[in-house]
């Protein structure tokens, strides 16, 4: 007699694993892309590097570059200088096709990065080499050992069934916790695949609760899994150590402006009010407009269906020693954080002193084996950072800034807000095309960085509003790890994600200009009559 095959319960929280869910298939053109990334890749690299013309390097105006550039044109003369600058041009190209197509995993992206660089003497292998050990590749790790701590005691868990069962009692008011639930995850975790991981099992079951399970779709799921992905990336934004990006795009841009470090307050004081902004815009828009949520859509469809996020909270068992261990911990490196313009601990000295207090024997909380160190990641950021430092090198940033204006027609004189829109918009919405957080970052902020020098203005003031912009990656599922995940939960389209990612991105970009005006005017980031709107 066949075994008895038991129904499928909505409710139960174990079907909703991260590796239970279906693997997307490749299919049309991202299938395509993924075929002809490859040769595509290789084909551009071969044209850059031995077909590009080197007679506009050769002629290059010394005094418009940057020191390292400088050094290096005078040691090696124009032709050598020139080479280089192909040579990183033909990675660089190669790479972006690479990882937008997918054609290969990004971390061995990276790899062929790192040695084909090596071996066309873009960098030397000392310098290649040593960017695995890079203080932002170091407040990574050991925020993943601090992040496993949370996982491992499950007070993340906790705390997010604990706010959803005490405070869900309506529809708002469900979209409404995981806002407060996604914005106190940020500030411990800064892993945005990490949040959506825990918080995935928990918003599915709600979603089934309101009548949106595997078998049909309502706009009640669609809000609930879009707004979850909009606000793990953009409250991310709301911290420097939301995300690795976050990290590199303030040490670009303190290496600019000659200084140490990024202090964690300036960037929590200038970015967390325009994240809750945007997060309570994207609340309106998604649930009021694009997809609003009928009568009875607002209603639970399944009698009771609440009691069983009681039920898992309660296996968890009342609140243990480790946790409250874990959560003391974190909060001292919040603290430490929080106020490093005042004691001068950086955020990777204090990010070591709470991994090694988590990790002690006795007094701490996790054993190694129970950190999860996603180190595929770690050397995609890895090869992303070599790339950065090649660009360093051959100031190919600074001399890309000066023939694109150039070519635009844009000289000495050029007005602040013009160069405000193009280099916020394209950092935007170059997000359509890019799954990597950290590639727009290397591309986007020193870019920014050269403009602000050529043209006379401040590092900040346009370096900073285009870093803010980073973890605008959210309109299709292939922008980032979080919009790959919550794609496979099957409670939305493409066109669904799209249509409201894209509107947020409009919107995103229209709040940046307006915050460039008033907000980081008054914080002193952006000069006076920037737009002249007020």
């Amino acid at each position: 007699m066949a075994d008895k095959v038991e129904p499928f319960d909505p409710l139960d929280m174990s079907h909703y694993r991260v590796e239970k869910l279906k693997v997307r298939q490749k299919k049309g053109v991202e299938r395509w892309m993924a075929i002809l990334g490859m040769p595509l890749a290789i084909l551009s690299f071969l044209v850059i590097y031995f077909g590009l013309d080197v007679a506009f390097l050769q002629n290059i105006d010394p005094s418009g570059l940057g020191s390292t550039a400088l050094k290096r044109f005078e040691e090696l003369g124009p032709e050598g200088f020139s080479r280089a600058n192909i040579a990183m041009l033909a990675v660089f190209a190669a790479a972006i096709i690479l990882w937008v197509t997918e054609a290969v995993p990004n971390y061995l992206t990276s790899l062929i990065v790192i040695i084909t660089m090596v071996l066309t003497n873009v960098i030397s292998e000392v310098d290649a080499y040593h960017q695995l050990g890079h203080r932002v590749m170091w407040l990574n790790i050991l925020s993943f050992v601090l992040a496993s701590m949370l996982v491992k005691t499950q007070v993340a868990k906790r705390f997010a069934l604990w706010f959803i069962v005490r405070f869900g009692k309506s529809a708002s008011s469900i979209f409404l916790s995981f806002i407060v639930i996604n914005v106190v995850l940020s500030a411990f975790i800064s892993a945005t695949t990490a949040k959506a991981a825990i918080l995935l099992p928990i918003f599915m079951v709600i979603a089934a609760v309101y009548g949106a399970d595997g078998s049909k779709r309502n706009n009640f799921g669609r809000n609930l899994v879009l707004q979850n992905l909009f606000q793990i990336n953009i409250s991310a934004g709301g911290f420097i150590t939301g995300s690795g990006a976050n990290l590199l795009a303030g040490m670009l841009i303190a290496g600019a402006i000659g200084s140490p470090d990024f202090l964690y307050g300036d960037w929590l004081v200038a970015a967390f009010p325009i994240s809750m902004a945007l997060i309570f815009i994207g609340w309106i828009v998604g649930t009021r407009w694009i997809f609003p949520m009928t009568p009875e859509e607002r209603r639970p469809q399944i009698e009771g269906g609440m009691e069983r996020l009681k039920q898992e909270l309660h296996k968890l068992g009342p609140l243990k020693w480790e946790e409250i261990r874990a959560v003391a911990i974190f909060l001292v490196v919040l603290a430490l954080w929080v106020t490093d313009r005042y004691h001068g601990i950086s955020k990777t000295a204090t990010a070591f002193l709470g991994a090694v207090t988590a990790l002690l024997p006795r007094v701490g909380i996790v054993k190694w084996n129970d950190v999860d160190i996603p180190w595929h990641l770690l050397l995609f950021s890895a090869g992303a950072y070599t790339l950065g430092a090649g660009l360093k090198t051959t100031d190919l940033a600074s001399l890309a800034v000066d023939a694109g204006f150039d070519k635009l027609g844009l000289g000495e004189g050029t007005p602040f807000w013009v160069l405000y829109l193009l280099l916020t918009g394209g950092m935007i919405f170059s997000s359509l095309l890019s799954q990597s957080k950290t590639m727009r970052t290397l591309v986007f902020v020193p870019i920014a960085i050269g403009t602000a020098q050529r043209f006379g203005f401040s590092v900040l003031s346009l370096a900073f509003p285009v870093a803010l912009l980073i973890e605008h990656v959210y309109a299709l599922p292939f922008n980032s790890k979080p919009a790959a995940l919550l794609y496979l939960t099957d409670h939305y389209s493409w066109s669904d994600t799209f249509k409201f990612g894209f509107v947020m991105l409009v919107i995103g970009w229209i709040m940046s200009i307006l915050m460039g005006e008033t907000y980081l005017r008054f914080l002193g980031y952006t000069p006076d009559g920037v737009f002249g709107l007020f």
